[in-house]
């Protein structure tokens, strides 16, 4: 938007602007309403004092209002547009006399003082609540640019309180439309710093969720365009080629997606990024050159977003850190695209190219890293950045959902009821939605990284740091103590390490035993060792004592023993004896039989016992 040229220019381009709301046209009886509403609240602008100690007198003094505190619609309209002439009488005899709209002094210049009247009006609810973004929105089209940044701190510094839920279901619209149309004004190489103002009150003011700046269709922005020279001017004393190939990246960069439809375009793309790359590499830069072109500069700098792509400064170009970390940055940014999470097989690049991006993101990164100053704390910060943005990108895949969450309500168990536990698809919460994930990446469960093994010293090393004396663990806290981290490692030590699971019960100090030597320190390792050799020498010492004599029991000799054999006739006479016993068994008691077949019980389970 074009600038006026003279004194009352700004001022009054907007005098007889219409409200964005089309509003009912004002009867001529109102128009002395209006004059009466904009007398009482001129003769309140100088006074030193809060506005809530006489906003609310001042307002039913102007309206009498049919409610004592709060305003009815049409008496909410006839406010708004008295408010609205007098910000712009204000704003015109402002620039009249040459003074700073926003500054507060006797003669004039009482804007300030205007809106935070109505700004307390407003919280407070006496007012309706889309008030003061309109007075924000018409002050902001009547001031210049120099002007406007003054207003805009004035309402960054009330932010928290045009961010209250009852302002902002009122004005959003409002603020967001004042926001864009004095973006449109900026220039985005001259103001880069007042934009990103503007942004980053946007991003605070609204919620992370506001679908109107997520960019859901993952649109480029194709229109930024870097232009540059296509033929070598006479007498530069530059390789031009690698000027046009330096610069023929950008191309790529404006819109990655372009750059994996086929597979000539990716060649060409990373032939160009080696010839870059091998020349970072080739022209290291010195911490001298580093400290000449430091970016932490202390005085506010007027930063540009675009780098001049004139031939004639591609050396300079070369020796400042700050513009071989912006080609090297947005290299990562366009690998980071081109791997995000959760793209489907038929968007996901190649195995070939994959491993092509690995090793030229592995080359970007050391380069980044040898960069002065700071190098190793800037490729950390960026890595940091680019990791947060995969859980964006997971975010928007999945739909933008709400991150707001309402709380549940609790509702009365009767007396006397039951309460049931909720039913889960798979049995558990945990378990549902590990499935309810599979179905939206159906890679989860096939990954390789999914389930991994620790070696047998990763898992004992926390019961190690115990062990230690010199951690200060207190006891309670041991590893020990933990039933299933012991049963999982003496199942893990079996499987892999015998030797160590054989220590278990040799040491006789339970599970700390187990432990790998090497992990112990030399005094903890000692001590159980020690532990070992004395129960070994007492084994030793019980082996040589020997087996100790039992008595004999006393046998019963029966007469074939006692007469030192006998004769065949009386081992055949004995013989029919017992065939007797066996076939004709002698009639028994019931108390007998009874008796017998406890008997029988008992040793039965005798020998199950011992078989087990």
């Amino acid at each position: 938007m074009a600038e006026a040229t003279t004194s009352g220019g700004p001022a009054l381009r907007i005098l007889l602007r219409q409200p964005t709301k089309d509003p009912s046209p004002i009867p001529v009886s109102s128009h002395a309403d209006r004059d009466r509403i904009i007398a009482v609240f001129t003769n309140v602008l100088t006074k030193d004092e809060p506005p809530e100690n006489f906003a609310l007198r001042t307002m039913q003094e102007a309206m009498k209002p049919q409610k004592q505190t709060v305003l009815v619609q049409d008496e909410n309209q006839l406010l708004e547009n008295a408010l609205r002439s007098l910000l712009q009488g204000l704003v015109s005899s402002a620039v009249q006399s040459g003074q700073r709209m926003m500054q507060c002094n006797p003669d004039g210049g009482q804007i300030p003082n205007l809106l935070d009247i109505v700004l307390y009006l407003c919280e407070r609810g006496h007012v309706e609540g889309g008030v003061i973004f309109q007075l924000l929105e018409d002050l902001t089209e009547m001031s210049t640019i120099k002007d406007c940044k003054e207003v805009f701190a004035y309402i960054e510094s009330k932010q928290d309180v045009l961010g209250k839920q009852e302002l902002f279901s009122r004005g959003k619209l409002v603020m967001l439309r004042t926001c864009n149309q004095l973006l449109r004004r900026l220039s985005k190489a001259n103001d880069v710093v007042f934009c990103g103002r503007i942004l980053m009150f946007l991003a605070h003011f609204f919620p992370l969720s506001e679908r109107s700046a997520l960019n859901i269709k993952g649109v480029f922005n194709t229109s930024n365009e870097t232009k540059y020279e296509k033929e070598a001017p006479d007498g530069v004393p530059i390789d031009f080629k690698f000027y046009k190939t330096l610069w023929n990246l950008q191309e790529h960069f404006s819109n990655p997606a372009q750059t994996t439809l086929t597979q000539p375009k990716w060649q060409k793309f990373a032939g160009n990024l080696a010839v870059v790359l091998d020349t970072f590499e080739a022209q290291p830069l010195t911490e001298d050159e580093g400290k000449a072109n430091n970016l932490e500069q202390e005085e506010e700098a007027a930063f540009s977003i675009k780098y001049l792509t004139s031939s004639n400064l591609m050396g300079l170009e070369l020796k400042d850190p700050s513009f071989r970390r912006h080609i090297l940055l947005q290299c990562l940014i366009l690998f980071d695209y081109l791997k995000a999470p959760g793209k489907s097989e038929k968007d996901s690049p190649p195995e070939s190219m994959k491993e092509e991006i690995k090793s030229c993101e592995e080359r970007v990164k050391r380069l980044l890293e040898i960069i002065p100053p700071k190098g190793k704390e800037f490729l950390q910060s960026v890595e940091h950045i680019l990791e947060r943005e995969k859980n964006w990108v997971w975010w928007k895949r999945d739909g933008c959902l709400p991150f707001e969450k309402q709380p549940s309500e609790k509702k009365p168990i009767q007396d006397g009821g039951r309460k049931r536990k909720p039913r889960w698809r798979l049995g558990n919460k945990e378990l549902a939605q590990l499935w309810k994930w599979a179905d939206q990446n159906p890679n989860a469960l096939t990954d390789s990284e999914r389930v991994t093994m620790p070696s047998i010293n990763e898992y004992w090393k926390p019961l190690a740091e115990d062990m230690d004396p010199t951690s200060g663990i207190e006891a309670e806290y041991h590893h020990k103590n933990n039933r299933v981290y012991c049963w999982k490692g003496l199942r893990f030590s079996a499987k892999q390490d015998l030797e160590s699971f054989c220590r278990y019960s040799e040491l006789g100090i339970g599970i700390e035993g187990v432990v790998p030597p090497e992990l112990l320190p030399s005094d903890v390792r000692t001590k159980l060792h020690a532990r070992n050799s004395e129960k070994n020498k007492r084994a030793k010492k019980e082996e040589t004592k020997g087996p100790t004599t039992q008595p004999e029991e006393p046998q019963v000799a029966t007469p074939i023993e006692a007469d030192g054999g006998g004769s065949a006739g009386e081992l055949e006479e004995g013989e029919a004896l017992m065939d007797s016993d066996t076939t004709e068994p002698q009639k028994q008691s019931p108390t007998e039989v009874e008796s017998r077949q406890e008997a029988e019980t008992d040793i039965e389970g005798n020998i199950k016992v011992e078989v087990v």
